[in-house]
């Protein structure tokens, strides 16, 4: 998703049409899963069909450092590679700090203070400690997130994440590594 709402940042909208189909970046040919191209497509539809071709070529427009820039404001903390295929995913964050970085995406923009530990009761029931609520720092503007959120609720709706609807209104996105080898989705409600 960082792909994307940096593109958003830049000037794209959801209904921004992009091309779908093989492309070659260097000796860099991404492909999608299967094969499949759609031509000429919203971006919307893009992220939701997980569509490697059109996010590369949107990490080529925007630039990796614009990405790298919007996935560590929004949580990411791990070193991320400044490179076209950090689009498919290749540099490596941790399952707490992904889905922490999603977090701004549920609640209107803002990063959390990420914590494990939100009380502590002692056997008769007394709190020991207890976290602060902090509100934390607001990290993207309410119509990009807005934006995201419609784009992502189409992946489960509609896009790749079909299988991870469950009745009432989600968001998240799909990533697969090659081969199927490793396939996650992070999500929210």
């Amino acid at each position: 998703p960082f792909v994307y709402m940096a593109a958003l940042e830049n000037g794209y909208f959801p209904d921004t049409i992009v091309n779908d189909a093989p492309i070659k970046i260097g000796k860099w040919s991404p492909k999608n899963y299967g094969d499949k191209y759609y031509g000429q497509v919203p971006l919307s539809t893009a992220l939701a069909r997980s569509l490697n071709t059109v996010a590369a070529q949107l990490a080529q427009q925007v630039g990796p450092a614009a990405i790298v820039e919007t996935a560590w404001r929004m949580g990411i903390q791990s070193n991320l590679e400044t490179n076209l295929s950090l689009a498919l995913g290749t540099s490596e964050v941790t399952p707490l700090e992904l889905t922490a970085a999603y977090v701004p995406f549920a609640n209107g923009g803002f990063r959390p203070e990420i914590h494990f530990v939100r009380r502590v009761k002692n056997s008769k029931g007394e709190t020991l400690y207890q976290q602060k609520p902090t509100n934390g720092p607001r990290v993207a503007r309410a119509e990009i997130i807005g934006m995201m959120n419609s784009m992502m609720a189409g992946a489960v709706s509609e896009g790749t994440a079909r299988r991870a609807a469950f009745g009432w209104p989600a968001a998240g996105k799909t990533g697969t590594s090659q081969n199927s080898r490793d396939a996650w989705f992070v999500g929210y409600t």
